[in-house]
């Protein structure tokens, strides 16, 4: 499937009903299909896995075309450049958390990007490093314990970033690593209680909301479950 057969497809489809209330997702009505997850997704699947599509689909610069785009770029050959030339292209919450869910994951660029990411102020880029904390934190199988002890002053640095999107990724992150283990389940917690000390309205709301999350009978049970398995 070439570039013009996506955008046929996209066409095709498109639900001109749905476009203008996309704006209270932050998505611009003339930049969108409004075509569905689901609907991207089989289309993605379709067209096959290319870097050559993805970068393509890239610069068409439409939701669909940019979502679809991290659907079917091959994590080996995404280069460092390009994940910064796509995070600063960043200007709302969708297409970030979906370049970092679908592809920026697995990369062997992720770690790097969270330590420099997490310190730019530009809001998205900073909302992608703390989405690619809680991502790996889902989806790095194999990694250690310590691998995300380390990452937890960066989440202190940044609790208070009253910005709602960096804020409610810097929350999703820290309660990621908390749902990772009984281990850092407890050292999540306790880090929770600290950063409630910050003097910070962002501060104590991520802090509230980690601690209630993390300490509810649902993820213990679930926690003790993993651990007896």
């Amino acid at each position: 499937m070439n570039i013009g057969e996506i955008i046929e497809k996209f066409e095709e489809l498109a639900d001109p009903e749905q476009i203008e209330g996309m704006a209270r997702f932050g998505i611009n009505p003339k930049n969108t299909y409004a075509l569905r997850m689901p609907v991207i997704k089989k289309i993605a699947k379709e067209a096959g896995k290319s870097h050559e599509l993805a970068i393509k689909l890239w610069e068409i610069d439409t939701r669909e075309t940019r979502i679809m785009a991290s659907l079917v770029d091959i994590p080996k050959e995404v280069t460092s450049k390009q994940m910064d030339q796509w995070v600063n292209e960043f200007d709302y919450w969708e297409i970030c958390d979906q370049c970092c869910i679908n592809l920026f994951r697995k990369t062997e660029f992720a770690y790097t990007k969270v330590f420099e990411w997490t310190k730019n102020d530009k809001e998205f880029v900073k909302r992608a490093g703390f989405v690619l904390i809680a991502v790996l934190a889902v989806h790095d199988k194999k990694a250690d314990d310590d691998v995300f002890i380390e990452l937890l002053p960066i989440i202190k640095r940044e609790s208070t970033d009253g910005r709602k999107l960096v804020k409610k990724a810097v929350n999703w992150a820290l309660r990621q690593i908390g749902k990772r283990n009984l281990n850092l389940n407890k050292i999540a917690i306790d880090f929770a209680i600290e950063i409630d000390k910050i003097d910070s309205k962002s501060a104590h709301w991520i802090a509230k909301d980690v601690i209630r999350e993390l300490t509810s009978d649902k993820v213990q049970k679930r926690l003790k479950m993993r651990k007896n398995r």
